[in-house]
């Protein structure tokens, strides 16, 4: 008898696109906000602190302040915050911050979910392809490790944070993408097209964040675990996944390229053969679930409560800056 636990996707979906339609409402917020700032008007309302999430490289800069220091960025604290987040479920719950959350990752899911539809199918890289491109994520992620986590002190950290360029950098960020210039926009199209074919190919080839997220979840507690007694080798474990691996024939999945999107167990329809396990401990999918909601946005409460979320550069520090902002440079 097939074990149905398609509610698992549907959860998940329910998860990822209530987050996407937040986060485009708050990008659509605060492109109201700039506009008002560039008609010389202060904003009615506040700028969408979420906004700071967009900005992992500047958050990683806080965190090591942070660490050094205990000393929170205040003028893009959600940065850090977001970014601690993402870390400490990379962490205790595999890369689940892309697997559930993630905007970009609900987006590039379902292109290539499109092209499916498109096509019949989603193509795959040779492996002697495949494996030099997914290193790439890796070398630009030891990029970013090496000069912020290795070569930066606290002081020059210092310097950056509390620097003109950083306290719009926000502003940059959208001008970035609505004035984007040619060689962006064919770019971005180029990755859009290529995601269209080959699943989450931003993801799997490109992206530093998760790459460290894959890293920390490899040497994190939780894994999915296969029962090979109960395998009916349906296969639909491995055609499912959004990573091509191999869950149907390894015992642990414990590799830095599962996000923790249970795909592979709510396909199975062989009774308790796939299971989300921490330590030793099977973990109820729903439960993992909401450890990932509770962790993830428990921590934005907290950060919240504490004063340590909403950004101390004001709409007026901001309308001074936006006449410079193209000649400010990072430091």
């Amino acid at each position: 008898m097939n074990y149905n636990r398609n509610y698992i996707r549907k959860l998940r979906y329910l998860i990822q696109w209530s987050i996407l339609c937040l986060v485009v409402y708050g990008g659509y917020r605060f492109f109201l906000f700039v506009k008002s700032l560039e008609r010389g008007l202060i904003p009615s309302f506040e700028r969408p602190q979420l906004i700071d999430g967009f900005m992992p490289i500047g958050g990683l800069m806080a965190l090591k302040l942070w660490l050094l220091e205990g000393i929170i960025d205040p003028v893009h604290p959600a940065a850090f915050v977001i970014l601690s987040g993402a870390i400490i479920l990379g962490f205790f719950l595999r890369k689940s911050f892309c697997g559930w959350i993630c905007p970009v990752g609900t987006v590039s899911e379902s292109v290539y979910k499109l092209g499916e539809r498109i096509s019949g199918r989603n193509f795959r890289l040779p492996l002697y392809v495949d494996y030099p491109l997914r290193s790439v994520k890796y070398i630009l992620m030891a990029f970013f490790i090496y000069v912020i986590i290795l070569k930066m002190d606290s002081q020059a950290i210092r310097i950056f944070l509390y620097t003109p360029y950083w306290k719009i950098a926000d502003v940059k960020l959208l001008k970035f993408f609505v004035e984007m210039s040619k060689t962006t926009a064919i770019v971005l199209a180029a990755l859009l097209i290529l995601s269209v074919f080959y699943r989450n190919f931003w993801c799997r080839y490109l992206c530093p964040y998760g790459a460290l997220l894959g890293l920390l979840a490899f040497t994190g507690p939780s894994r999915i675990k296969r029962q090979e007694d109960r395998c009916i080798n349906c296969r639909l474990c491995s055609k499912n996944c959004p990573s091509h691996l191999p869950v149907d024939r390894k015992r642990y999945i414990h590799s830095p390229e599962c996000s923790g999107c249970l795909n592979c167990v709510s396909y199975c329809p062989s009774k308790d053969c796939l299971e989300m396990t921490v330590i030793t401990r099977i973990i109820n999918p729903a439960l993992f679930a909401g450890a990932v909601i509770l962790l993830f946005f428990g921590l934005i409460l907290f950060a919240k409560a504490t004063g340590n979320w909403k950004s101390t550069v004001t709409p007026e520090d901001l309308l001074g800056l936006l006449p410079l902002i193209d000649q400010l440079r990072h430091p």
